[in-house]
Protein backbone atom coordinates (compact mmCIF):
# COMPACT_ATOMS: atom_id res chain seq x y z
CA UNK A 1 0.00 0.00 0.00
CA UNK A 2 1.55 3.32 -1.20
CA UNK A 3 2.20 6.53 0.85
CA UNK A 4 -0.43 8.50 0.01
CA UNK A 5 -3.11 5.84 0.31
CA UNK A 6 -1.79 5.24 3.68
CA UNK A 7 -2.13 9.22 4.29
CA UNK A 8 -5.54 9.32 2.72
CA UNK A 9 -6.29 6.64 5.29
CA UNK A 10 -5.01 8.92 7.70
CA UNK A 11 -6.92 11.84 7.05
CA UNK A 12 -10.14 9.76 6.81
CA UNK A 13 -9.56 8.41 10.18
CA UNK A 14 -8.86 11.81 11.64
CA UNK A 15 -11.98 13.21 9.97
CA UNK A 16 -13.88 10.53 11.58
CA UNK A 17 -12.35 10.55 14.97
CA UNK A 18 -13.10 14.31 15.59
CA UNK A 19 -16.68 13.86 14.62
CA UNK A 20 -16.83 10.98 17.50
CA UNK A 21 -14.67 13.19 20.11
CA UNK A 22 -16.85 16.73 19.17
CA UNK A 23 -20.11 15.23 18.94
CA UNK A 24 -19.83 13.87 22.26
CA UNK A 25 -18.69 16.79 23.41
CA UNK A 26 -21.07 19.22 21.26
CA UNK A 27 -23.87 17.28 22.99
CA UNK A 28 -22.62 17.97 26.02
CA UNK A 29 -22.42 20.91 25.50
CA UNK A 30 -25.73 21.31 25.05
CA UNK A 31 -26.96 19.58 27.59
CA UNK A 32 -24.65 20.55 30.17
CA UNK A 33 -25.81 23.64 30.44
CA UNK A 34 -29.45 22.41 30.61
CA UNK A 35 -28.19 19.73 33.80
CA UNK A 36 -26.34 23.09 35.50
CA UNK A 37 -29.57 25.17 35.57
CA UNK A 38 -31.42 22.53 36.77
CA UNK A 39 -29.45 20.82 39.25
CA UNK A 40 -27.36 23.68 39.86
CA UNK A 41 -23.75 23.57 41.78
CA UNK A 42 -24.03 20.84 44.78
CA UNK A 43 -26.25 18.37 42.64
CA UNK A 44 -24.33 18.89 39.49
CA UNK A 45 -21.11 18.35 41.96
CA UNK A 46 -22.10 15.06 43.28
CA UNK A 47 -22.74 13.89 39.80
CA UNK A 48 -18.93 15.16 38.95
CA UNK A 49 -17.37 13.43 41.66
CA UNK A 50 -19.51 10.51 41.22
CA UNK A 51 -17.42 10.28 37.53
CA UNK A 52 -14.20 11.06 38.83
CA UNK A 53 -14.39 8.21 41.84
CA UNK A 54 -15.85 5.81 38.59
CA UNK A 55 -13.13 7.43 36.46
CA UNK A 56 -10.41 5.10 38.02
CA UNK A 57 -12.27 1.89 37.45
CA UNK A 58 -12.92 2.91 33.91
CA UNK A 59 -8.86 3.41 33.93
CA UNK A 60 -8.57 -0.11 35.40
CA UNK A 61 -11.18 -2.05 32.70
CA UNK A 62 -9.30 -0.61 29.92
CA UNK A 63 -6.01 -1.32 31.21
CA UNK A 64 -3.99 0.39 28.45
CA UNK A 65 -5.69 -2.04 25.81
CA UNK A 66 -7.01 1.24 23.51
CA UNK A 67 -3.02 1.69 23.21
CA UNK A 68 -1.51 -1.78 23.04
CA UNK A 69 -4.18 -3.83 21.50
CA UNK A 70 -4.58 -1.03 18.94
CA UNK A 71 -1.01 -1.56 17.89
CA UNK A 72 -1.37 -5.41 17.57
CA UNK A 73 -4.82 -4.75 15.48
CA UNK A 74 -3.17 -2.19 13.28
CA UNK A 75 -0.04 -4.74 12.44
CA UNK A 76 -1.95 -7.68 12.19
CA UNK A 77 -5.23 -6.07 10.19
CA UNK A 78 -4.92 -8.34 7.67
CA UNK A 79 -5.34 -11.56 9.31
CA UNK A 80 -8.55 -11.65 10.82
CA UNK A 81 -7.86 -14.93 13.06
CA UNK A 82 -5.19 -12.99 14.84
CA UNK A 83 -7.12 -10.29 15.19
CA UNK A 84 -9.88 -12.68 16.43
CA UNK A 85 -7.50 -13.77 19.10
CA UNK A 86 -6.29 -10.14 19.97
CA UNK A 87 -10.15 -8.84 20.31
CA UNK A 88 -10.78 -12.49 22.34
CA UNK A 89 -7.75 -11.83 24.82
CA UNK A 90 -8.83 -8.23 25.69
CA UNK A 91 -12.63 -9.20 25.82
CA UNK A 92 -12.38 -11.75 28.68
CA UNK A 93 -9.63 -9.56 30.46
CA UNK A 94 -11.53 -7.00 30.66
CA UNK A 95 -14.96 -9.26 32.06
CA UNK A 96 -12.08 -10.44 35.06
CA UNK A 97 -11.17 -6.45 35.44
CA UNK A 98 -14.94 -5.58 35.51
CA UNK A 99 -15.92 -8.44 38.55
CA UNK A 100 -12.28 -7.46 40.19
CA UNK A 101 -13.57 -2.93 39.90
CA UNK A 102 -17.44 -4.29 41.08
CA UNK A 103 -16.04 -5.54 44.07
CA UNK A 104 -13.91 -2.91 45.21
CA UNK A 105 -16.72 -0.53 44.37
CA UNK A 106 -18.91 -2.11 46.39
CA UNK A 107 -16.83 -2.18 49.37
CA UNK A 108 -16.33 1.49 48.84
CA UNK A 109 -19.38 2.30 49.38
CA UNK A 110 -20.34 0.05 52.11
CA UNK A 111 -17.26 1.56 54.17
CA UNK A 112 -17.42 5.61 53.59
CA UNK A 113 -20.88 6.69 54.77
CA UNK A 114 -21.26 9.55 52.35
CA UNK A 115 -20.57 7.13 49.23
CA UNK A 116 -23.14 4.89 51.05
CA UNK A 117 -25.94 7.61 50.56
CA UNK A 118 -25.46 8.06 46.67
CA UNK A 119 -24.88 4.47 46.26
CA UNK A 120 -27.00 3.72 43.42
CA UNK A 121 -25.39 6.99 41.62
CA UNK A 122 -22.27 5.29 42.07
CA UNK A 123 -23.66 1.87 40.94
CA UNK A 124 -25.43 3.22 38.00
CA UNK A 125 -22.48 5.35 36.56
CA UNK A 126 -19.88 2.02 37.50
CA UNK A 127 -22.35 0.07 35.38
CA UNK A 128 -22.73 2.91 32.09
CA UNK A 129 -18.82 3.39 32.61
CA UNK A 130 -18.48 -0.62 32.17
CA UNK A 131 -20.52 -0.66 29.15
CA UNK A 132 -18.56 2.19 27.60
CA UNK A 133 -15.38 0.40 28.23
CA UNK A 134 -16.42 -2.73 26.61
CA UNK A 135 -16.77 -1.16 23.68
CA UNK A 136 -13.97 -2.57 20.78
CA UNK A 137 -12.84 0.91 19.83
CA UNK A 138 -9.40 -0.45 19.57
CA UNK A 139 -10.22 -2.68 16.71
CA UNK A 140 -11.67 0.38 14.77
CA UNK A 141 -9.02 2.61 15.70
CA UNK A 142 -6.01 -0.40 14.56
CA UNK A 143 -8.10 -1.13 11.37
CA UNK A 144 -8.32 2.65 10.99
CA UNK A 145 -11.68 2.49 10.11
CA UNK A 146 -13.71 4.48 11.88
CA UNK A 147 -16.71 5.68 10.18
CA UNK A 148 -19.39 2.57 11.76
CA UNK A 149 -18.73 3.53 15.15
CA UNK A 150 -18.60 6.94 14.29
CA UNK A 151 -22.18 7.25 13.19
CA UNK A 152 -23.78 4.72 15.63
CA UNK A 153 -22.28 6.31 18.83
CA UNK A 154 -23.38 9.85 16.93
CA UNK A 155 -27.06 8.02 17.17
CA UNK A 156 -27.16 7.28 20.75
CA UNK A 157 -25.82 10.71 21.95
CA UNK A 158 -29.06 12.25 20.23
CA UNK A 159 -31.12 9.56 22.02
CA UNK A 160 -29.49 10.39 25.92
CA UNK A 161 -29.54 14.10 24.88
CA UNK A 162 -33.84 13.60 24.00
CA UNK A 163 -33.59 11.67 27.08
CA UNK A 164 -31.90 14.57 29.24
CA UNK A 165 -34.62 17.22 27.91
CA UNK A 166 -37.35 15.48 28.20
CA UNK A 167 -37.36 13.90 31.82
CA UNK A 168 -34.95 15.62 33.47
CA UNK A 169 -36.90 18.52 35.81
CA UNK A 170 -35.80 18.79 38.77
CA UNK A 171 -32.43 18.60 40.96
CA UNK A 172 -33.79 15.17 42.89
CA UNK A 173 -33.64 13.30 39.21
CA UNK A 174 -29.47 13.50 38.94
CA UNK A 175 -29.62 9.53 38.95
CA UNK A 176 -31.05 10.11 35.43
CA UNK A 177 -27.75 11.30 33.98
CA UNK A 178 -26.12 8.15 34.81
CA UNK A 179 -29.04 6.20 34.03
CA UNK A 180 -29.45 7.15 30.42
CA UNK A 181 -25.69 7.16 29.74
CA UNK A 182 -25.52 3.51 30.67
CA UNK A 183 -29.13 2.84 28.23
CA UNK A 184 -27.32 4.74 25.36
CA UNK A 185 -23.86 2.46 26.34
CA UNK A 186 -26.16 -1.03 25.99
CA UNK A 187 -27.18 0.10 22.48
CA UNK A 188 -24.05 1.08 21.36
CA UNK A 189 -22.48 -2.11 22.69
CA UNK A 190 -25.25 -4.25 21.27
CA UNK A 191 -25.06 -2.65 17.87
CA UNK A 192 -21.07 -2.32 17.43
CA UNK A 193 -20.68 -5.87 18.11
CA UNK A 194 -23.08 -7.25 15.67
CA UNK A 195 -21.61 -5.26 13.01
CA UNK A 196 -17.70 -7.08 13.48
CA UNK A 197 -19.08 -10.48 13.61
CA UNK A 198 -21.34 -10.07 10.63
CA UNK A 199 -18.79 -7.08 8.77
CA UNK A 200 -15.39 -8.06 9.76
CA UNK A 201 -16.24 -11.59 10.68
CA UNK A 202 -14.42 -11.10 13.56
CA UNK A 203 -15.60 -13.42 17.35
CA UNK A 204 -14.64 -14.61 20.36
CA UNK A 205 -12.24 -17.91 20.11
CA UNK A 206 -11.72 -20.11 23.15
CA UNK A 207 -8.19 -19.05 24.67
CA UNK A 208 -6.69 -20.07 27.76
CA UNK A 209 -6.43 -18.22 30.88
CA UNK A 210 -2.37 -17.94 30.43
CA UNK A 211 -2.79 -16.25 27.06
CA UNK A 212 -5.30 -13.34 28.85
CA UNK A 213 -2.70 -12.43 31.71
CA UNK A 214 0.28 -12.41 28.87
CA UNK A 215 -1.87 -9.89 27.26
CA UNK A 216 -2.43 -8.04 30.31
CA UNK A 217 0.84 -8.37 31.07
CA UNK A 218 2.09 -6.68 27.78
CA UNK A 219 -0.59 -4.19 27.73
CA UNK A 220 0.35 -3.42 31.68
CA UNK A 221 2.82 -0.19 30.76
CA UNK A 222 0.36 1.27 28.84
CA UNK A 223 -2.13 1.41 31.64
CA UNK A 224 0.13 2.89 34.18
CA UNK A 225 0.85 5.52 31.55
CA UNK A 226 -2.73 6.49 30.76
CA UNK A 227 -3.68 6.03 34.89
CA UNK A 228 -0.85 8.58 35.23
CA UNK A 229 -2.04 10.73 32.91
CA UNK A 230 -5.63 11.10 34.02
CA UNK A 231 -4.78 11.47 37.46
CA UNK A 232 -4.61 14.78 37.74
CA UNK A 233 -8.12 14.84 36.21
CA UNK A 234 -10.01 12.47 38.69
CA UNK A 235 -8.03 12.97 41.89
CA UNK A 236 -7.92 16.90 41.73
CA UNK A 237 -12.00 16.22 41.71
CA UNK A 238 -11.89 13.80 44.49
CA UNK A 239 -9.63 15.89 46.76
CA UNK A 240 -12.04 18.74 46.49
CA UNK A 241 -15.01 16.41 47.05
CA UNK A 242 -13.40 15.27 50.20
CA UNK A 243 -12.10 18.28 51.14
CA UNK A 244 -15.37 20.05 51.08
CA UNK A 245 -18.18 17.27 50.64
CA UNK A 246 -19.46 15.79 47.41
CA UNK A 247 -22.61 18.10 47.64
CA UNK A 248 -21.03 21.62 47.71
CA UNK A 249 -20.95 23.99 45.44
CA UNK A 250 -17.19 24.13 44.98
CA UNK A 251 -17.14 20.87 43.64
CA UNK A 252 -20.01 22.08 41.20
CA UNK A 253 -17.91 24.70 40.07
CA UNK A 254 -14.66 23.04 39.68
CA UNK A 255 -16.35 20.13 37.62
CA UNK A 256 -17.80 22.62 35.25
CA UNK A 257 -14.39 24.24 34.33
CA UNK A 258 -13.25 20.46 33.86
CA UNK A 259 -15.78 19.83 31.61
CA UNK A 260 -14.91 23.05 29.53
CA UNK A 261 -11.32 22.38 29.95
CA UNK A 262 -11.45 18.64 28.86
CA UNK A 263 -13.80 19.80 25.95
CA UNK A 264 -10.75 21.96 24.59
CA UNK A 265 -8.18 19.25 25.46
CA UNK A 266 -10.73 16.82 23.62
CA UNK A 267 -9.90 19.11 20.46
CA UNK A 268 -5.99 17.30 20.27
CA UNK A 269 -6.76 13.50 20.94
CA UNK A 270 -8.14 13.00 17.70
CA UNK A 271 -5.09 14.07 16.16
CA UNK A 272 -3.07 11.71 18.44
CA UNK A 273 -4.90 8.70 18.06
CA UNK A 274 -5.22 8.62 14.37
CA UNK A 275 -1.28 9.48 13.97
CA UNK A 276 -0.58 6.89 16.40
CA UNK A 277 -1.51 3.72 14.39
CA UNK A 278 0.29 5.93 11.18
CA UNK A 279 3.14 6.68 12.70
CA UNK A 280 3.72 3.43 13.83
CA UNK A 281 3.86 2.17 10.28
CA UNK A 282 5.20 5.21 7.93
CA UNK A 283 7.06 7.16 10.68
CA UNK A 284 6.69 10.50 9.17
CA UNK A 285 8.44 12.88 12.04
CA UNK A 286 7.91 15.58 9.31
CA UNK A 287 3.74 15.32 9.27
CA UNK A 288 4.22 15.12 12.73
CA UNK A 289 5.82 18.56 12.89
CA UNK A 290 3.08 20.51 10.53
CA UNK A 291 0.67 19.38 12.73
CA UNK A 292 2.61 21.36 15.94
CA UNK A 293 2.72 24.04 14.07
CA UNK A 294 -0.64 24.34 12.30
CA UNK A 295 -2.28 23.82 15.95
CA UNK A 296 -0.01 26.14 18.73
CA UNK A 297 -0.64 29.43 17.63
CA UNK A 298 -4.21 29.30 17.32
CA UNK A 299 -4.66 27.41 20.51
CA UNK A 300 -2.51 30.11 22.85
CA UNK A 301 -4.12 33.02 21.37
CA UNK A 302 -8.03 31.10 21.91
CA UNK A 303 -6.97 30.77 25.50
CA UNK A 304 -5.90 34.03 26.39
CA UNK A 305 -9.24 35.33 24.85
CA UNK A 306 -11.14 32.71 27.31
CA UNK A 307 -9.31 33.63 29.69
CA UNK A 308 -10.05 37.36 29.70
CA UNK A 309 -13.94 36.54 29.55
CA UNK A 310 -13.67 33.68 31.63
CA UNK A 311 -16.47 34.41 34.09
CA UNK A 312 -18.96 35.51 32.08
CA UNK A 313 -18.31 32.75 29.55
CA UNK A 314 -18.95 30.32 32.55
CA UNK A 315 -22.16 32.26 33.58
CA UNK A 316 -23.41 32.15 30.06
CA UNK A 317 -22.48 28.79 29.26
CA UNK A 318 -23.59 26.82 32.62
CA UNK A 319 -25.89 29.32 34.34
CA UNK A 320 -24.97 32.68 36.81
CA UNK A 321 -24.76 30.34 39.47
CA UNK A 322 -21.26 29.48 37.83
CA UNK A 323 -19.78 32.69 37.64
CA UNK A 324 -17.37 32.08 40.43
CA UNK A 325 -15.98 28.80 38.31
CA UNK A 326 -14.30 31.43 35.65
CA UNK A 327 -11.96 32.08 38.47
CA UNK A 328 -11.31 27.81 38.15
CA UNK A 329 -10.90 27.96 34.07
CA UNK A 330 -8.26 30.87 34.32
CA UNK A 331 -5.83 28.75 36.22
CA UNK A 332 -6.50 25.59 34.45
CA UNK A 333 -6.35 27.04 31.10
CA UNK A 334 -2.38 26.77 30.49
CA UNK A 335 -3.23 22.98 30.34
CA UNK A 336 -5.31 23.30 27.13
CA UNK A 337 -1.70 24.38 25.74
CA UNK A 338 0.45 22.15 27.20
CA UNK A 339 -2.04 19.38 26.01
CA UNK A 340 -0.78 19.45 21.95
CA UNK A 341 2.53 18.63 23.41
CA UNK A 342 1.50 16.12 25.55
CA UNK A 343 -0.13 14.42 23.23
CA UNK A 344 1.31 14.35 20.05
CA UNK A 345 5.32 13.74 22.16
CA UNK A 346 3.86 10.93 23.83
CA UNK A 347 3.61 7.74 22.10
CA UNK A 348 2.52 9.45 18.38
CA UNK A 349 6.50 10.45 18.69
CA UNK A 350 8.42 8.33 21.07
CA UNK A 351 7.21 4.62 20.46
CA UNK A 352 7.64 5.02 16.74
CA UNK A 353 11.65 5.79 17.76
CA UNK A 354 11.15 2.48 20.13
CA UNK A 355 11.36 5.44 23.09
CA UNK A 356 7.71 4.26 24.01
CA UNK A 357 9.35 3.75 27.87
CA UNK A 358 10.04 7.08 28.13
CA UNK A 359 5.97 8.15 27.68
CA UNK A 360 5.27 6.29 30.55
CA UNK A 361 7.72 7.30 32.45
CA UNK A 362 7.01 10.85 32.37
CA UNK A 363 3.42 10.61 33.19
CA UNK A 364 4.31 8.47 36.20
CA UNK A 365 6.56 11.35 37.42
CA UNK A 366 4.17 13.68 37.52
CA UNK A 367 1.87 11.27 38.54
CA UNK A 368 3.78 11.29 41.97
CA UNK A 369 4.23 15.06 41.78
CA UNK A 370 0.89 15.43 41.26
CA UNK A 371 0.33 12.89 44.20
CA UNK A 372 2.76 14.58 46.68
CA UNK A 373 2.21 17.53 46.51
CA UNK A 374 -1.88 17.67 46.76
CA UNK A 375 -1.12 15.15 49.75
CA UNK A 376 1.71 18.14 51.17
CA UNK A 377 -1.09 20.75 50.65
CA UNK A 378 -3.60 18.28 52.19
CA UNK A 379 -2.31 17.27 55.35
CA UNK A 380 -0.66 20.80 55.98
CA UNK A 381 -4.08 22.84 56.00
CA UNK A 382 -3.10 24.74 52.89
CA UNK A 383 -5.25 23.21 50.59
CA UNK A 384 -7.12 25.49 48.25
CA UNK A 385 -8.81 25.66 44.72
CA UNK A 386 -6.16 27.57 43.49
CA UNK A 387 -3.18 25.94 45.03
CA UNK A 388 -4.43 22.98 43.11
CA UNK A 389 -4.94 23.93 40.17
CA UNK A 390 -1.24 25.64 39.68
CA UNK A 391 -0.06 22.05 40.89
CA UNK A 392 -1.97 20.45 38.04
CA UNK A 393 -0.65 22.86 35.75
CA UNK A 394 2.99 22.24 36.92
CA UNK A 395 2.48 18.47 36.78
CA UNK A 396 1.66 18.85 32.94
CA UNK A 397 4.33 21.07 32.37
CA UNK A 398 6.86 18.27 33.35
CA UNK A 399 5.44 15.66 31.41
CA UNK A 400 6.03 17.70 28.39
CA UNK A 401 10.01 19.38 29.52
CA UNK A 402 10.33 15.22 30.00
CA UNK A 403 9.25 14.39 26.62
CA UNK A 404 11.34 17.54 24.93
CA UNK A 405 14.51 15.98 27.23
CA UNK A 406 14.12 12.64 25.46
CA UNK A 407 13.96 13.63 22.27
CA UNK A 408 16.81 16.41 22.19
CA UNK A 409 18.78 13.32 23.77
CA UNK A 410 18.21 11.31 21.06
CA UNK A 411 17.66 13.92 18.46
CA UNK A 412 20.64 12.55 16.04
CA UNK A 413 18.55 9.21 16.13
CA UNK A 414 14.65 11.17 15.39
CA UNK A 415 17.17 12.81 12.56
CA UNK A 416 18.11 9.77 10.77
CA UNK A 417 14.69 8.16 11.21
CA UNK A 418 13.17 11.60 9.59
CA UNK A 419 15.69 11.44 6.71
CA UNK A 420 15.11 8.02 5.94
CA UNK A 421 11.02 8.21 5.27
CA UNK A 422 11.03 12.18 3.61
Amino acid sequence: MGADTNKKRLVRNTMYLYILTFSSYFFSLITVPYQTRILGPEFYGKIGFSMALIAYFRLIIDFGFILSATADVSQHREDRQRVSMIYSHVFYAKCLLVCVSGIMLFCLCSKISFLQMDIWLYMLTFLSVVMQAMMPDFLYRGMENMRFITVRVLAVQILFTGCVFIFLKEPSQYYFIPLFTLIGNVIAWFIVERHIRSKWKIKLEKIQFSQVYNAMKNSFPFFVSRIAGTVYQVTNTLFIGWFYSPSSAVVGYYTGADRLVGTAKSMFSPIADSLYPYMIKNRDFRLLRKWLLLIMPPTIIACIVIGIFAKPLMSLLMGPAFYEAGAILQLLLPIVVLTPLVYLLGFPVLSPMGLAKHANTSTIAAAIFQFCALGIIFVSGFFSITALCIITVCSQSLVVFYRLIVVMKYRKQFQEKVAEYE
